[in-house]
């Protein structure tokens, strides 16, 4: 879509793929993935990340498009960490969400041209923004957040499933943020730039697409109820491309969502308004996370897309990162072993990679288990669902333990 944008200045793709004009970045025959659209061959993604990686495409093909992903994702983890911070003190903050930034799904993704760590990147911006809100009245963090979150849509119509919980924040925060003067515009303004913006892409999808979404023009057929079923499970600990299994730190995050839960009902945020601070802002991030499992689980295209594993979570890992500094500090010990984890998952990843030893991302090594990497089950089958039941025990656990150390 890019290269139809800088050749001919429009979306239809039916000309490059007659002309092959992928050969110099893809082997083989790329087979489309859209359909013919009132006599233009539309391809079923939206239309922001080929109009925002255009100008790279441009410049310097493909790498040049790659390195500016990049550097949008390490900036979503600068993000994270100033995220974590309004949870936790230092060294916690940081280390979590570096851990989480040098995990395997992060780098074999932050290079990949898709919009998922971008958008993760647009969802923290906006939580901050939002939190910002709660401490002064200010038109700044309300655009801005509110911009971020518009920009969404555009990526991928299902990241308003995320990003709903934090559109709500924002507005409601803007509305009542502190000082009187501009405060019914303050909460309206941010509802306006995103609705404007929600409604003209719909309009604009479905004139380019046949429906209000860039999916219409998707003829894949729905996935079985039997594989949505087998991802709930699945995106975590499947053999292949579970989230545990390619970065163990991720698990810091559910002993985040135990210790959230215990701080709400003792009623710490009561007494403490530092408290009542953080938990809002781990809430915020896992009503982030729970929106992505839900996409996850019911519009992915698979529990292993091409590519590198973790691409139908790369949304909410920033904010996942986030919620590894909570659970970093409530738990040290076990934490500092799945941070050893997975920054060894990525060290054997890359050195694979540079050896040869692994041909491609999209090949990636059985680091960081081993032979023990086929203790994981496979999505879908009776051995995940008990798998994802004793780690969620193991987690509790864990976080209750965890309870008996330092708030």
């Amino acid at each position: 879509m890019a290269e139809s944008i800088v050749s001919d200045g429009d979306l239809d793709v039916r000309d490059e793929y007659e002309q092959r004009a992928y050969r110099d970045w893809f082997p083989g025959t790329l087979e489309p993935a859209g359909e013919a659209v009132a006599g233009r061959w539309r391809e079923p993604q939206g239309i922001g990340l080929a109009g925002a990686i255009a100008p790279f495409y441009a410049l310097g093909g493909p790498r040049a498009v790659a390195i500016a992903l990049g550097a949008a994702a390490a900036f979503a983890f600068v993000l994270a960490a100033l995220l974590a911070r309004r949870m936790v003190p230092e060294p916690w903050a940081t280390v979590g969400a570096g851990a989480v930034g040098l995990s395997p799904p992060v780098l074999g993704n932050a290079t990949a041209i898709l919009p998922g760590l971008l958008a993760g990147g647009l969802l923290v911006l906006a939580m901050l923004c939002a939190l910002s809100l709660r401490e002064r009245s200010s038109r700044v963090p309300a655009v801005v957040g509110a911009v971020a979150l518009a920009a969404l849509p555009w990526l991928d119509p299902w990241l308003l499933v995320p990003g709903a919980p934090v559109a709500v924040a924002l507005v409601t925060w803007a509305a009542r943020a502190p000082g009187r003067s501009g405060r019914r515009m303050s909460g309206l303004l941010p509802a306006e730039i995103m609705l404007a913006s929600l409604v003209f892409c719909a309009t604009l999808d479905d004139g380019l697409f046949g429906g209000v979404s860039p999916r219409a023009a998707s003829p894949a057929p729905s996935p079985p109820l039997s594989d949505h079923l087998g991802r709930i499970v699945g995106l975590w600990v499947d053999r292949d491309a579970g989230l545990l299994r390619w970065a163990p730190v991720l698990a810091l995050a559910g002993v985040a969502a135990w210790a959230v839960w215990r701080s709400r009902r003792e009623g710490l945020g009561r007494a403490l308004p530092a408290r009542r601070e953080a938990e809002l802002a781990a809430m915020l991030a896992l009503s982030v996370c729970v929106g992505q499992w839900l996409v996850a689980v019911i519009a992915a295209p698979g529990i292993d897309p091409r590519g590198f594993p973790g691409a139908s979570w790369a949304p909410a890992l920033p904010a996942t990162a986030a919620l590894c500094g909570w659970g970093l500090r409530r738990a040290p010990r076990a934490g500092a072993v799945l941070v050893a984890l997975t920054l060894a998952a990525s060290a054997w990843l890359l050195i694979a990679l540079r050896t040869g030893s692994a041909p491609s991302w999209d090949a990636p090594p059985r680091a960081p288990w081993g032979p023990l990497a086929d203790a994981f089950p496979l999505a879908g089958t009776v051995a995940a669902t008990v798998v994802g039941v004793a780690a969620l025990v193991v987690l509790a656990g864990l976080a209750a333990r965890a309870d008996q150390g330092a708030v």
